[in-house]
């Protein structure tokens, strides 16, 4: 029987863990973008040193909500505040269930007066859908999915591009770009440049710690403009960056990019798995790592972990606030979003161990990037005692070792060495992306996030968690 909603395949199978952690949905692809332009070590490099370009035009989905009721659909469906938030200002936006815990996050952009543009994964995407279309709420929607993985040949169109410039000489490029100084664009702002004798839209905003703009416009446009960029980068030595690498960037910068989304039980959200499609995100996502519990709400994280606390605004009534108020009256000891530096000796005995002829292999460590499901969560310990989860891993030349995005309890401190556990239960699941291989302990140590120096010295105060 094909199941047409989530609620009814839920009901199916029984057991969402189970069904998450043997999806057979395969690895996540950022699509059509080469996974390598260059190397993915000399792309990385090329974000600290000089300048790169980010192709972000197919990865994510896009809805446009416009009408009267857009700014109060998006007041009410998130946990951020919206005073002052007027046409030219964007935030990262959090949407959270009625129990307080995080759906998704993305980019919400006040294009014009009633039209705002959130550009993000599907889940956040999927959330302000069915509100627009359940809440009452005198709006149009334009939604825009992300370009498929597998295009097989098949052309690919998208309503905007959407590139990158960033970089320690990002400024230079830009400026030559447009023909003279840019404008003063705060961070998490956007206004007007030229390239290419065309008027693009560019946010100030930073994805690896330095300073640059994200430029977007009609997706018509995307070859010449990028032409334009690469054209005007080669002084300042710019350098595209492929899929492969892009994805690493947030191991130094700080963002964990996919928490499962909270949406699998409680009864405030039956009508909305039964608006959702059985094969949607969440109905076909996948579950990896060592934590393995018969509880899905064990893998549901608040706003609170992923730092995202300071943006919670209890200025006016929004989904979750209830929820999230009772968190803060109790005082709860919440995690905390950190980094974990992987011991250098210990992922060279994850590597080394491929060619071992003699014993099952560990979990593959691929480069720059290990992860190997939709949400990621491989168990943290102190002792024999779980005190968090590694959500995010990959390596980092500029940093030269194995780093861990996740959370951690609050009783533990930055510089204490902890055991991380690498590779899933009994030779691992049914997963595509799984061989057989054998679990391993591995050392970590408590870093901050963001990681890296420059992002935590250069970003916004109280965004991504800057942490001292």
């Amino acid at each position: 029987m094909k199941h047409q909603s989530l609620e009814q395949l839920l009901k199916a199978v029984g057991d969402p863990v189970h069904m998450l952690r043997h999806s057979q949905i395969g690895a996540y692809v950022y699509p059509v973008v080469p996974t390598e332009f260059s190397n993915w070590r000399t792309e990385q490099q090329a974000w600290r040193e000089s300048a790169v370009l980010f192709d972000q035009s197919h990865h994510m989905a896009e809805i446009t909500i416009s009408g009267p009721d857009a700014l109060a659909l998006c007041s009410r469906a998130t946990i951020n505040g919206f005073a002052n938030f007027t046409p030219g200002k964007a935030k990262q936006m959090i949407p959270v269930t009625p129990d307080g815990f995080v759906i998704g996050d993305g980019i919400l952009f006040h294009l014009e007066e009633n039209e705002l543009l959130f550009v993000g994964r599907a889940p956040t995407v999927n959330w302000l859908q069915y509100q627009a279309e359940t809440g009452g709420y005198n709006v149009r929607v334009t939604r825009d999915d992300r370009s498929p993985s597998q295009p097989n040949g098949r052309a690919v169109t998208r309503r905007h591009f959407r590139y990158q410039v960033q970089g320690p000489r990002a400024a230079r490029v830009l400026e030559k770009l447009n023909g003279g100084p840019l404008p003063e664009i705060r961070f998490f702002n956007f206004d007007w440049i030229n390239i290419a004798g065309h008027r693009v839209r560019a946010l100030r905003h930073g994805m690896a710690g330095e300073p640059g703009l994200e430029v977007f416009g009609p997706y018509e446009l995307r070859d010449e403009i990028r032409a334009a960029i690469l054209e005007a980068g080669k002084e300042a030595g710019i350098v595209a960056v492929g899929s492969r690498t892009y994805a690493s960037n947030t191991l130094e910068s700080g963002w964990i990019p996919s928490p499962l989304p909270a949406v699998y039980t409680g009864e405030a959200l039956r009508s909305y798995r039964e608006w959702l499609p059985a094969n949607g995100y969440e109905g076909t996502g996948s579950l990896g790592g060592s934590f393995v519990s018969s509880r899905i709400e064990d893998y549901y994280l608040t706003p609170f972990e992923l730092g995202y606390g300071s943006f919670i605004k209890f200025d006016r009534d929004f989904i979750g606030r209830e929820a999230l108020e009772k968190r803060v009256r109790d005082g709860n000891a919440h995690r905390r979003k950190v980094t974990f530096e992987w011991n250098g000796e210990d992922l060279g005995r994850i590597l080394s161990s491929l060619p071992d002829r003699d014993n099952e292999p560990c979990k593959f460590f691929d480069l720059p990037i290990a992860n190997y499901a939709s949400s990621s969560y491989d168990v943290v310990k102190q002792g024999d005692r779980t005190v968090g989860f590694s959500m995010f891993t990959g390596y980092s030349h500029n940093e030269r070792c194995g780093l861990s995005l996740g959370v951690l309890d609050a009783d533990i401190e930055i510089g204490t060495e902890l055991t991380l556990v690498w590779g899933e239960e009994n030779g691992g699941t049914s997963k595509p992306t799984v061989e057989r291989h054998r679990q391993c302990d591995v050392r970590v140590r408590v870093a901050p996030a963001p990681y890296s120096r420059d992002a935590r010295n250069s970003y916004h105060a109280g965004w991504r968690t800057r942490q001292s």
